[in-house]
């Protein structure tokens, strides 16, 4: 699964990547966040090609259409990419509402000898903007004055060789071709499956940090400071 993230990434970058149609001044300023948690604001990419994309903010958590209550989305930070396509909450927006969520790194928590759980942030080799898929949502029942709830989940698949001492699910990463056949509007159902696979395990590292990280309100730089731990278990040998 994926419940946490980071994106510490500069305008530029956005553009080259993900925007080539934008300016970077056009680009909001982008401070950056260090522990992305669930219900929060989260930046997305959307457009069904690169000469229309935009950026735009969504709740984390998917609030399907006919929930009255914005609480559901807590539940639905994540949609399985096996079975999206089934779903009646995500079927929709897998069809026709589909987005690029920018990430510089996630977390998992990896269970220690102790009993505890090791926090692991997991981010590419070259410590590089990684894109995850997503899907998005227009609610117009659960918010308390009637405005429209935009809100979104994180798409997730089986881990590689790399994650799977950490945990069993990992984000959909897009790379590449990928990034655009996500995006295009007339991509089939077969196709968009294609490109649920886990990531090359040589693209990521999995790095130990501090279990600061584990406060959903601590944003600062320390949460993605590497830590030495006395037993990694087989983390690194895979």
């Amino acid at each position: 699964m994926c419940g946490r993230f980071n994106l510490r990434t500069n305008p530029a970058t956005l553009v080259q990547l993900f925007l080539p149609q934008m300016d970077v001044g056009d680009v909001p300023p982008l401070p950056p966040r260090y522990n992305i948690a669930p219900t929060q604001q989260i930046l997305a990419v959307t457009g069904d090609d690169a000469e229309h994309r935009s950026l735009r903010f969504f709740r984390w958590g998917l609030v399907p259409p006919w929930a009255d209550s914005l609480s559901i989305g807590a539940r639905m930070i994540n949609a399985r990419s096996e079975t999206v396509a089934e779903k009646r909450s995500f079927r929709g927006p897998f069809a026709s509402r589909r987005c690029l969520i920018p990430a510089s790194g996630y977390y998992e928590w990896q269970a220690s000898d102790n009993g505890g759980k090791q926090p692991i942030h997991i981010h590419r080799d070259d410590d590089g903007l990684l894109a995850m898929a997503g899907l998005w949502e227009e609610n117009r029942k659960a918010s308390a004055d009637g405005a429209p709830v935009f809100s979104c989940t994180v798409l997730t698949t089986s881990a590689n060789e790399k994650t799977a001492p950490v945990h069993d699910r990992m984000p959909v990463f897009l790379e590449g071709a990928g990034v655009d056949a996500w995006m295009d509007p007339d991509a089939s159902s077969e196709q968009l499956q294609d490109l649920c696979r886990p990531l090359a395990d040589e693209r990521l590292e999995c790095t130990p940090v501090s279990p600061k990280v584990n406060r959903a309100g601590y944003d600062d730089p320390q949460c993605i400071v590497p830590i030495k731990i006395a037993t990694q278990r087989n983390l690194f040998d895979t």
